[in-house]
């Protein structure tokens, strides 16, 4: 996948690479991995060898490779994936930022001491939940955020829970737990927004559909809630009877998805 493939010892660090990168642009359903692994080839490629400076790509071909899509055409099959990569911007920073929390963390060899929260501070949580995606390998790494309950030990907390959860619990080892950086620029840490009232009924604004299936002769969604897309654990099945007040995004699920029941599927 990488160059020099005949050397154990380098596919053995190559894939791992190659696997965080995947885990950061993959969708939901975990079936486009194969179309990002060029992608991720080349950014491993492009980047700094540890010891052998400049990169394997400048080594090869004595340039480094052109990598800008600012210039690419809304004309060009190309405009499709610069769009795309554009919308995935933020939660790629995001992933990043997680993954780079996650190589200092608090039980690390340097003996630092362990943090120490109060009430009602927010911590990511580490996810050992088992989750709908297809694949745990290429799942989000990290839940929440969740505030912290009570103190009840140098090295456990208790959360503040989904309640759907019920089977989870809800004190965790400090290892688990990362705190929330807050920022310094007014008004970027936001709250899960209110209950998007539809009829009367409190419910929570629909960000996007991302699976669907028959269950005992009825089609139901898999909905993602709006303020929510970095958390899949709160994803839920809904019945489609219960969506009419979104079918555009129901219209917009279909085409990427057409293995996926609809409407018109046999409910057998």
């Amino acid at each position: 996948m990488a160059y020099h493939q005949e050397i154990d010892g380098q596919t053995e660090r190559v894939n791992p690479l190659l696997e965080q990168y995947l885990w950061i642009y993959v969708s939901y359903h975990q079936d486009d991995w194969n179309t990002w692994l060029p992608l991720a080839d080349l950014c491993y490629n492009k980047s700094d060898h540890s010891l052998k400076k400049p990169s394997l790509f400048f080594t090869v071909y004595g340039r480094d490779p052109h990598f800008d899509l600012v210039h690419v055409t809304q004309d060009t099959p190309a405009g499709k994936v610069s769009k795309k990569l554009q919308r995935l911007h933020p939660d790629v920073k995001r992933e990043l930022e997680v993954s780079i929390n996650r190589f200092k963390r608090y039980s690390d060899k340097s003996g630092a001491s362990p943090p120490v929260f109060n009430p009602d501070d927010m911590v990511w949580l580490f996810s050992k939940i088992k989750s709908t995606t297809p694949t745990k390998r290429l799942s989000k790494r990290w839940l929440g955020p969740f505030s912290i309950l009570k103190k009840v030990s140098t090295h456990a907390y208790p959360l503040k829970l989904l309640s759907q959860w019920k089977s989870v619990h809800p004190v965790f080892h400090i290892s688990l737990l990362e705190p929330v950086k807050t920022s310094i620029i007014p008004n970027r840490n936001r709250k899960p927004p209110p209950p998007f009232n539809i009829e009367e009924e409190g419910e929570w604004e629909v960000a996007q559909i991302l699976d669907s299936k028959i269950k005992r002769g009825n089609l139901w969604y898999l909905v993602e809630w709006k303020g929510f897309s970095q958390d899949p654990e709160r994803s839920t099945w809904k019945p489609a009877e219960s969506l009419n007040y979104c079918p555009e995004l129901i219209k917009h699920f279909h085409p990427f998805y057409c293995d996926k029941p609809g409407p018109n599927s046999s409910r057998a």
